[in-house]
């Protein structure tokens, strides 16, 4: 590899110190603030809520089944990887015990420490041309490695955010380096040594893992796959190949979710290509009821209660299929409360989602705001972006629009906007940097 390409790849590359400090830091808290001991209340359902009770059928011979309570039947209710990898948890480490819980937090705790990396060289690629790019860097992936906030997910849930978030952001970097982003050579030779059969490859298989992570990211993963395109249509000699190279990479999306999507044909008989829940959250979201915004499981976790037991006795397909239309009826009757609803859902997904005050109003009050602060310095750094041309963020412009679209039109959660926020992080960083540079200037004058 020439010497000059060697010495841009290193100026991307994040210091070992970020992964460490994150990584111990998220350790330890867990560890001693003793998040891992779960509390058994209704047969330890905050332990992975409907992904452990999946796992949990797995490990103990129903299959993947019975995301509720009690015996079910088989379910799709949400995508297979993270139910897979707590299931393999307890295999070895036991079904709701101490010592799962602390190794699958542990786990999470690597792909959150490990996202700072990323986030290093998401900005230190896109900031090249402003002479700030390392400066941006390094606070933005410090700020992502130590900020309380932007650990939470991996210290407190049995859940998928943190290992969504570190893939969300690893496509979002390759990306950036399909393009050339950063690196000088692209801009005289676009397309023919960023855009290899290797990185196709490596999208493809990204983007399948992370649809069986978290759907809902499926809207964003083709404009991805178009704006990288997109950097090789000025010559044909480089747009045959990259085309070819889609056309690997959506082969192997296909081959990664196709074993889910041919179980779940072979189960129920019919075709659920992701999660089979769609229609009983959607009719849960036009309840007049819940105002917008429903509160719990949609599926109560009680077996003796009425909508539970017409769910196990219907089977999941034919229950959520009778849900949809149900939905269908509600919005059709209620249109324009409908549009108020999908108004307010996003309102909370940028501004803050309401939460009891369980630890006090104060509490509350701080955690509102600073939900609410990372949004609006995210969104005017975006706008800054834009408007100063920085490279990437029109991508970045795609995902502020796509990936929250689904959440508007069913429900939101704080943890939602969690595979957001590496780049919401770079965004309020340069925001904040671009402002101190004028206030400098202004000085200097």
């Amino acid at each position: 590899m020439p010497s000059h390409q060697q010495s841009t790849e290193s100026s991307f590359r994040a210091p070992a110190s970020l992964f460490w400090a994150g990584f111990l830091l998220r350790v330890l808290y867990l560890s001693f603030a003793h998040t891992y001991r779960i509390r058994p209340s209704e047969d330890h359902l905050q332990f992975g809520w409907e992904m452990g009770r999946v796992a949990r059928a797995m490990v103990t011979g129903f299959g993947y089944a019975d995301p509720f309570t009690g015996h079910s039947g088989p379910t799709a209710w949400m995508p297979p990887l993270y139910p897979l990898l707590l299931a393999g948890v307890f295999k070895i480490f036991g079904v709701y015990t101490a010592k799962s819980a602390w190794v699958i937090l542990t786990t999470n705790s690597v792909f959150s420490a490990a996202t700072a990396a990323l986030v290093f060289e998401i900005a230190a690629r896109c900031f090249q041309k402003t002479g700030r790019a390392r400066k941006i860097a390094l606070w933005s992936a410090w700020l992502w490695a130590l900020y309380p906030a932007a650990l939470q997910y991996a210290v407190h849930w049995v859940w998928d955010m943190a290992i969504t978030a570190f893939l969300f952001t690893a496509i979002l970097v390759l990306s950036l380096r399909m393009r050339g982003i950063g690196e000088e050579d692209s801009l005289s030779h676009p397309g023919l040594q960023t855009q290899t059969t290797f990185r196709w490859a490596a999208f493809g298989l990204l983007s399948g893992l992370v649809v069986l992570l978290n759907s809902t990211l499926l809207l964003f993963l083709p404009i991805c796959g178009l704006w990288i395109l997109a950097g090789a249509r000025r010559t044909r000699s480089s747009f045959l190949p990259a085309l070819g190279g889609a056309g690997l990479s959506c082969v192997l999306v296909l081959a990664v979710i196709a074993p889910w999507m041919i179980r779940n044909y072979t189960v129920f008989h019919a075709s659920i290509p992701m999660r089979g829940n769609f229609g009983a959250e959607l009719h849960q979201s036009v309840l007049e009821e819940h105002m917008g915004f429903p509160w719990g499981a949609t599926i109560p976790v009680c077996e003796v209660c009425p909508v539970f037991q017409q769910y196990r006795q219907m089977g999941e397909p034919a229950y959520v299929k009778q849900e949809s239309a149900l939905a269908k009826e509600e919005i059709r009757t209620h249109k324009l409360r409908f549009v108020q609803y999908s108004l307010k859902r996003f309102y909370f997904f940028w501004v803050s989602v309401p939460k009891p005050a369980e630890k006090g109003v104060l509490v509350e009050a701080a955690r509102e705001a600073n939900y609410f602060f990372l949004s609006l310095a995210s969104l005017l750094g975006l706008g800054l972006a834009l408007r100063q041309r920085i490279p990437g963020a029109t991508l970045f412009a795609w995902a502020f629009l796509l990936v929250p679209l689904t959440y508007y039109f069913l429900t939101v959660q704080a943890r939602f906007r969690h595979p957001l926020e590496p780049v919401m992080t770079i965004l309020a960083v340069f925001l904040f940097q671009s402002a101190e540079l004028r206030a400098k200037a202004v000085v200097s004058k």
